[in-house]
């Protein structure tokens, strides 16, 4: 059974009507996993409904630490998702920064190891998508994100430290796009 129309479908009922901006970010950041199908093989599916179910953690039926990478991972637990997708929601992007500012680092024992190259694709596909549903350069996005919420802001931080290692893990998804690409030439 495909997990991405499943997803899909959740969380267009968690965003669509409550959080339209976040719905047209994760549907772009859908677009961006699907751009990735040449790096992917098996993984293709996993990776597509992490990506449109990533930031289901905003959705009110989903909020208890406010954290919302580990709130999305725990919701799709508790409603029986795939342990790996669970996994990929409360990894991406910046998520062990934030918890290690808020005190949530223990959360990560409750979720399923996946491999760094997916955790590695899904934040490329959410750093490389805007937060109103547009490609954008993942470094410009970095920039807004700390734009938007400033210095005194756990996600400022969290961003702050990240960020490095963010970037090396973009570059890692490109490096492994240019390397597919220039295989099937």
């Amino acid at each position: 059974m495909s997990l991405t129309p499943w997803a899909y479908d959740l969380a267009e009922e968690l965003l669509a009507d409550s959080l339209p901006k976040r719905w047209a970010h994760s549907r772009q950041v859908y677009e961006q996993a699907r751009s990735l199908r040449p790096i992917l093989g098996d993984d293709y599916d996993l990776l597509t409904a992490a990506a449109i179910a990533h930031d289901v953690g905003y959705a009110n039926a989903a909020k208890a630490t406010g954290q919302h990478m580990i709130d999305g991972g725990r919701y799709l637990q508790d409603i029986g998702a795939d342990p790996r997708l669970c996994s990929l929601v409360a990894l991406h992007t910046s998520s062990p920064w934030e918890a290690a500012e808020l005190g949530l680092s223990d959360a990560f024992k409750d979720f399923t190891p996946v491999p760094q190259s997916l955790v590695d694709a899904i934040t490329y596909c959410d750093l490389s998508s805007s937060p109103d549903g547009h490609a954008v350069d993942p470094s410009a996005r970095l920039e807004e994100v700390l734009n938007r919420y400033g210095p005194d802001h756990v996600v400022f931080r969290a961003v702050s430290a990240a960020r490095s290692e963010l970037l090396k893990m973009v570059q890692r998804v490109r490096t492994r796009v240019d390397t597919a690409t220039a295989t099937a030439s």
